[in-house]
């Protein structure tokens, strides 16, 4: 299991939150935390499944911006 933490930035609320846990969810990432208050997405996940990159594009197809 590999662990990240992303900045993203233009998280604002509990739907931002849901959005965020629901599409990385959708694709495979094992466990998500979202801090609103850092601008922060800390999620795990199997690295012989999932890419770096398919979770940044999670995240940015979502409308936020991972910097």
């Amino acid at each position: 299991m590999t662990k990240l933490d992303l900045n993203v930035k233009g998280m604002s609320c509990q739907h931002c939150v849901q959005s965020i846990e629901g599409a990385l969810n959708k694709i495979g990432v094992q466990t998500v935390k979202v801090n609103l208050k850092d601008d922060k997405v800390y999620v795990e996940f199997d690295e012989t499944k999932i890419s770096d990159n398919d979770i940044t594009e999670a995240i940015e197809d979502q409308g936020y911006d991972v910097v």
